[in-house]
């Protein structure tokens, strides 16, 4: 009996050996053992990269450059210090794009005085690199905050298009009527020209006259204005 019950214990073993696990089972396993990222921390990091703040040095950059070409100097200087800390591998200064109100803040002393350094915050848009002021100052925000309030009284692009689209639509016309058209078009023009060249010899006319008038021979016998008084006759 004994032997037996062995011999149960061992089959029964090699049963659960050959046993195969569904396909699911082993995809999921597979993935767990070599998956070595996990993915909210590399959302972390990406939001992280998205924007970031910058102190850029310019004095250097224009310092040896000719006064008259100091700003654009300047402004190459911040495109070419965002091309290398955003990692922009191609170093293409196309793809960094610069807010006006910063543009605006470098050609405030004029071409030749810029500012010596600048903040800036950076951001990924797509393929471009954003740049715009940390900071605004108050003729920019004034300025900002008077355009936005210009904006918002101004009507829409979707509510002129509803307007349009609301306008009811003329009914199509026919050949007939389109060659009517041209043809009532065509002799308006041509009373429009007829006009101005009735018009033009007229003026023509008189500069003519007048240059006849001039060239006149006029009598030569005037007559004093004042008629001189003469003695009384004895």
């Amino acid at each position: 009996m004994a032997e037996e019950t062995k011999h149960e214990i061992q089959g029964t073993g090699k049963q659960e050996k050959h046993e195969e696990k569904p396909e699911a089972e082993k995809k999921h396993e597979h993935e767990e053992k070599h998956s070595h990222t996990k993915p909210e921390k590399t959302v972390e990091k990406i939001e992280k990269k998205i924007e970031k703040e910058f102190i850029i040095p310019l004095r250097r950059k224009f310092k040896k450059t000719a006064r008259y070409k100091r700003v654009p100097k300047a402004i190459r200087a911040i495109k070419e210090y965002l091309v290398r800390h955003m990692k922009v591998y191609d170093r293409d200064l196309s793809k960094i794009k610069l807010d006006k109100y910063l543009n605006e803040f470098v050609w405030t002393r004029g071409i030749k005085n810029p500012p010596s350094k600048i903040k800036v915050r950076a951001f990924v848009d797509g393929e471009f690199i954003r740049a715009e002021l940390a900071e605004l100052t108050d003729a920019l925000k004034f300025k900002k905050q008077k355009l936005e309030r210009r904006e918002e009284t101004r009507p829409g692009l979707a509510e002129l298009k509803k307007k349009e689209s609301e306008k009811p639509t003329e009914p199509s016309k026919t050949e007939e009527e389109k060659t009517e058209d041209e043809t009532r078009r065509r002799n308006a023009v041509l009373e429009k020209e007829k006009k101005s060249a009735v018009v033009e010899a007229g003026r023509e006319m008189e500069k003519a006259a007048a240059k006849q008038s001039k060239h006149t021979t006029k009598d030569k016998t005037r007559q004093p204005k004042h008629q001189r008084r003469m003695a009384l006759a004895k």
